[in-house]
């Protein structure tokens, strides 16, 4: 059966795609040669410097997901509004976290979903099988860089069907290049998950043999496709496995990997630094890299409406107020007060007068969220203004007046490895407490002295909230976890404004079949008509 590229308009879709696919040139260093204005269709796929040039444009695709030009950012901060770690204030996260938008394959929540993961996912795996279809036939080509080219386009394939595996469950995979010819053949059925996971393991099998551990950062590594590998393992069941690769890219003799010293470290400067496996670049002169963010500003409350203070990078910068931590992540963090990370490194919590007479005064004019105070106007505007932020996209030579910055996105680092690791050991053999202390003691916290899987939830909201990956771990964890977090935890329950009710309540709104994503309508019509829509929906 033929591949597909599900989604409309393919035709013309496929030529543009194809045309931008092959505009920028490179050299030795992929991310770092200026694009070409000329194409030579001779050149296209058949030489080196073309099969660099399609490495190249994955690496732009997959960061279009963070660019301000993809719906306003909604790409990279969606599924942190989707947790039990999250208040979702307003705009499409604050419907999408609630659970009134994204529920039913024809809502407009479902259509957005769709262009920005099924579509954007699907155009990812199409571009890199095309790639890799080429390299594997190519005539004339050093064998290093035939290896090179196919390590990492297949890293980025098994990467994108396991981000689409883990939100819609009923996904087609193939490894055939998707042409004209037969881009509108029909699909019937889903892709079974042994033949999901076949693809996944071997392209990830093969860019970790033919990947280094040390490259320009922004490349995908060995230490990263191992990384991406113990998370597919985990999501198998295969603890040793998972294990294996996680422990692997922590102490083995030839990682490069480590921890930075302190939290405060993690998110500071460029990201490019001992724990990162894999950094969104931003800069303007690199393929890759590029366009403006609003990443940041999603995450920070607007303290700047209140006289008196101005806009401030050193307190989060311009923020929109638009995905929160709710209470149940603060009290996680303040469960042991000598924890850092709301210290003003991941997460701010206090707000302070930088002009007039109260410079340097703590903001205390809105009472904060308490069984005393749940709601009126006060509450109201403590949720837009003076509500913890979330700082890690925050940078510091950001434009304090704009809602865009140039950070350096963080998608896979160490810390979650660990936790993986630890994870992986509690469930099969070992001691995982050097692990989960390791991430504890760094941030200052009092090292635990056992491990359960409520303690590798709460060590894994505490560290990486935010960043991505919330859903997936509830998800994989299974629908009585995802059920009892969500019901328990999701929003801000009965701290919510009054302007709000049950119908604005994720607790309430949660439905069981919601732990997969519906497959939009407009996606689903281009199969055909026998192929399985997620179940209740």
């Amino acid at each position: 059966m033929k591949a597909k590229f599900l989604y409309s308009k393919l035709k013309g879709s496929l030529l543009l795609s194809m045309a931008l696919f092959f505009v920028v040139s490179s050299c030795e260093k992929f991310l770092e040669e200026q694009p070409s204005t000329l194409i030579d269709s001779d050149y296209i796929y058949t030489t080196e410097e073309g099969l660099k040039s399609g490495v190249v444009s994955l690496y732009k695709f997959n960061r279009d997901r963070f660019d301000r030009s993809t719906e306003d950012f909604m790409g990279a901060v969606l599924m942190s509004s989707r947790s039990d770690l999250a208040f979702s204030r307003s705009g499409y996260t604050g419907l999408m976290g609630r659970y009134q938008r994204g529920v039913s394959p024809i809502d407009q929540g479902a259509n957005f979903v769709s262009t920005l993961f099924w579509k954007h996912f699907y155009n990812i795996t199409n571009k890199a099988t095309e790639l890799i279809n080429a390299a594997e036939v190519a005539e004339g080509i050093d064998e290093d860089v035939r290896n090179q080219v196919l390590a990492e386009a297949k890293f980025f394939r098994a990467n994108s069907y396991f981000y689409l595996y883990r939100m819609f469950n009923n996904i087609y995979v193939s490894t055939e290049t998707i042409t004209v010819d037969n881009a509108f053949d029909l699909i019937n059925d889903k892709s079974s998950k042994e033949d999901i996971f076949a693809i996944i393991n071997s392209d990830l099998d093969f860019a970790i043999e033919n990947l280094e551990w040390v490259d320009v950062f922004g490349r995908v590594t060995k230490g990263t496709a191992k990384h991406v590998k113990a998370k597919v393992a985990m999501w198998e069941g295969d603890w040793e496995e998972a294990k294996l690769q996680a422990l692997d890219v922590i102490e083995g003799p030839d990682s490069p990997h480590s921890l930075v010293p302190s939290t405060a470290d993690v998110f500071s400067g460029d990201r490019n630094h001992s724990e990162s496996l894999f950094v969104i670049q931003s800069q303007d002169d690199l393929l890759g890299g590029g366009d403006n963010t609003m990443m940041n500003a999603n995450y920070v409350t607007q303290y700047f409406q209140i006289p008196g203070i101005d806009s401030d990078v050193t307190q989060g910068g311009r923020g929109f107020s638009r995905v929160l931590p709710n209470r149940y992540l603060q009290d996680l963090l303040a469960a042991d007060p000598n924890d850092t990370r709301d210290d003003d490194t991941y997460f701010r919590l206090k707000y302070f007068y930088n002009t007039g007479v109260n410079t340097g005064q703590e903001i205390d004019i809105y009472k904060p969220i308490s069984a005393e105070n749940p709601s009126g106007v006060q509450l109201t505007r403590y949720y837009q203004r003076l509500h913890p932020s979330c700082i890690k996209f925050a940078q510091e030579d950001d434009n304090p007046d704009s809602y865009l910055n140039r950070s350096n996105i963080m998608v896979y680092r160490l810390a979650e490895t660990y936790l993986i690791a630890a994870e992986a050991i509690m469930r099969s053999s070992g001691d995982p407490l050097p692990y989960i202390n390791a991430i504890r003691e760094r941030a200052n916290a009092t090292p635990i002295a056992s491990v359960d899987e409520q303690a590798i939830l709460d060590e894994r909201a505490r560290e990486l909230s935010f960043e991505g990956q919330r859903w997936f771990t509830l998800k994989r964890m299974g629908q009585s976890v995802i059920n009892r977090q969500i019901r328990n935890f999701a929003g801000d329950g009965e701290f919510f404004p009054n302007n709000f009710g049950d119908d604005r309540d994720p607790r309430v709104n949660w439905q069981d079949h919601y732990i997969n994503f519906p497959i939009a309508q407009i996606d689903l019509d281009l199969f055909g008509a026998t192929y399985p829509q997620n179940d209740g929906y």
